[in-house]
């Protein structure tokens, strides 16, 4: 249901297996993809005008990496009381005042006249993005039945990958014919619209779309039982009871795990994909930049594809499978699709690999994601998802310095450091699938646990 004061008007749509109807609900994942979009293009514009970045302010390779990493530590930070926040306020305004305060920093970014002004400019930027994760969560839940919320997740996390796209592609051509900080000043308009368009949402209301047992597309869970069954009133929760109660559910654990070990091998790859190119392919710069962009193309096709996959599946019947076997087989499946790619040295080869095993990890999120709302209970989604973003933050954080430590101590060794360092970094990606699962004995006893909840507080209210 979504009105916009919060009460009465049923949302249309939600019929299981079709793309939600042309209204409201249509605005709201593309406006919500382009919030999440928004982060995606100034890491990639980031990305694309370092050198540029170095030579203007006479910095090295540590203080560049020290305006990426300052993003994604301020966020893990300020995404805990931004989750306390999205469970009880109002979740548009909080999502819309956000990227109106990321319009404010990329234009501190684009006009910062020091290093340390460029370096304020991405920490309120980090802060700003904080709030995505959470609030893009609880939105996403409370617009949309569970039988869509797959599909609808596909869409969202193709505005991230679209975003890294455009923002790449977009900040390397004007750096190119003009300053690199006109690679930050076209973003700051496409914010403020952005901004404009969540504002406008209308607030959904909280926990009346229907628990996951309770949809006819997937009754066979009706007897499940078991599970780790929300606290009373857990709206009122302090944040370190919901805590304690987040990470009690095995399911959300397990889904919270694999998801941050899949996140990490992307983040460490994705900082040296350019480099490793170059050096193992041959390819010139320009070259090994198109590479990346297939790849992305390919976790974009994957996201898409896996989230209509998954949502055909509850569609059927088949719950455990759509939001847990998918995720789990793709995750095991990479590391066989992606190794063939490492230790080739022939770019035509590896290209199809390499954006097949994109696709594969891009397929496993959407279900992974619709899964986290089915099992916690909708009043502590946002803190949920806080806990979730700060072990994923911290896990790309790490990713990138990890992966350059490992090929220097093997570079000392003689051996091919890249390479086999990339061989090594897909060891925690069916370490993830296995750990997937798991799940299928748990998460639907956890998915009961929450519907009988929901039922409960609708019956009491």
């Amino acid at each position: 249901m979504c009105t916009g004061d919060g009460t009465g008007r049923r949302a249309r749509g939600g019929v299981a297996g079709r793309w939600p109807g042309a209204g409201i609900e249509r605005r709201v994942a593309v406006v919500l993809a382009a919030a999440v979009g928004l982060s995606g293009a100034d890491l990639a514009a980031m990305a694309a005008v370092t050198d540029n970045v170095e030579r203007a302010y006479g910095v090295d390779n540590a203080q560049i990496g020290l305006l990426v990493s300052v993003v994604t530590l301020v966020g893990a930070a300020g995404t805990v009381p931004v989750g306390v926040l999205t469970d009880r306020t109002r979740r548009t305004r909080l999502l819309g005042a956000s990227v109106a305060v990321w319009a404010v920093a990329t234009a501190v970014s684009a006009a910062a006249p020091s290093y340390w002004w460029l370096l304020a400019g991405r920490a309120l930027l980090g802060l700003a993005a904080a709030t995505t994760g959470p609030t893009v969560a609880s939105l996403t839940g409370d617009f949309f039945p569970a039988a869509q919320r797959s599909r609808v997740y596909g869409i969202v996390l193709s505005g991230e990958l679209v975003g890294s796209g455009v923002g790449y592609v977009g900040a390397g051509e004007i750096s190119a014919v003009a300053s690199w900080r006109f690679a930050f000043w076209w973003l700051v308009p496409v914010a403020v619209a952005v901004a404009w368009l969540v504002w406008r949402l209308p607030e959904p209301a909280r926990g009346r779309q229907p628990a996951l047992r309770a949809d006819p597309a997937v009754a066979p869970l009706t007897g499940a039982a078991g599970g780790t069954a929300p606290p009373p009133h857990p709206e009122r929760l302090s944040p370190w009871a919901a805590l304690r109660y987040v990470l009690s559910v095995r399911t959300n654990v397990v889904i919270i795990v694999g998801s941050a070990l899949g996140y990490f091998f992307f983040a460490a790859v994705r900082s040296f994909a350019i480099l490793f190119a170059g050096q193992h392919y041959g390819v010139p710069k320009s070259v090994a930049s198109l590479l990346v962009v297939a790849i992305g193309v390919g976790a974009l096709v994957g996201v898409v594809v896996g989230g209509r996959l998954s949502d055909r599946l509850l569609h059927h019947g088949r719950v455990r499978a759509a939001r847990v076997a998918v995720p789990a087989v793709c995750l095991l499946a990479l590391a066989p699709v992606f190794a063939p790619a490492v230790v080739t040295s022939t770019a035509v080869v590896a290209v199809p690999l390499l954006m097949a095993g994109a696709a594969l990890l891009g397929a496993a999120n959407p279900p992974l994601d619709a899964a986290r709302l089915d099992i916690i209970h909708p009043a502590l989604w946002g803190r949920a998802e806080a806990v979730r973003t700060v072990l994923r933050s911290l896990a790309e954080a790490v990713a990138p310095v990890a992966f350059g430590v490992t090929s220097v101590w093997l570079a000392r060794r003689g051996a091919d450091s890249l390479e086999l360092t990339m061989l090594l970094f897909l060891v925690p990606l069916p370490l993830a699938g296995l750990l997937a699962l798991t799940a299928l004995r748990t998460y639907p006893r956890d998915v009961a646990a929450v519907a009988a909840a929901a039922h409960h507080s609708r019956t009491r209210g």
